[in-house]
């Protein structure tokens, strides 16, 4: 039985994934484009993902936590003030999370986390998954 909150994803999804490692953002961009068939932008700073957030309209954003300059936390933030991006998902993928950065997210209304290092044939159901989408 499927869950009648869910939304079924069509594979025209946009996800916007901001990252400040090239080989992680690669690994990313390469399995969500094959796998899951969604169109990937990234972006390589905090800085550039708020631009991108504004300007290309994604579906959702996938966000590293510790980056150089703007982290997550400071992304989160700045994306809540934004009325135009305000209202984008965030799943955050990150190697480190305590409980208290757990608290924190939770309170900017991120929609999931998922852990590094992940798995990069999963990783859309995943996402999908915190996203309360349908694979």
């Amino acid at each position: 039985m499927i869950d009648s909150s869910a939304t079924t994803i069509p594979t025209a999804r946009r996800i916007l994934f901001v990252d400040d490692e090239f080989d992680v953002r690669r690994v990313v961009q390469t399995c969500l484009e094959k796998i899951a068939h969604w169109t990937v932008i990234v972006a390589e700073s905090g800085e550039d993902g708020l631009h991108k957030a504004r300007t290309e309209n994604p579906d959702a954003i996938v966000l590293d936590v510790m980056m150089p300059g703007m982290d997550g936390y400071q992304f989160l933030n700045a994306l809540l003030v934004q009325p135009e991006t305000r209202s984008i998902p965030v799943v955050l993928l990150t190697a480190k999370a305590d409980s208290l950065e757990v608290k924190q997210y939770e309170a900017l209304g991120i929609k999931g986390l998922i852990g590094k290092p992940f798995n990069p044939l999963t990783l859309h159901r995943e996402i999908a998954a915190c996203l309360n989408w349908v694979v």
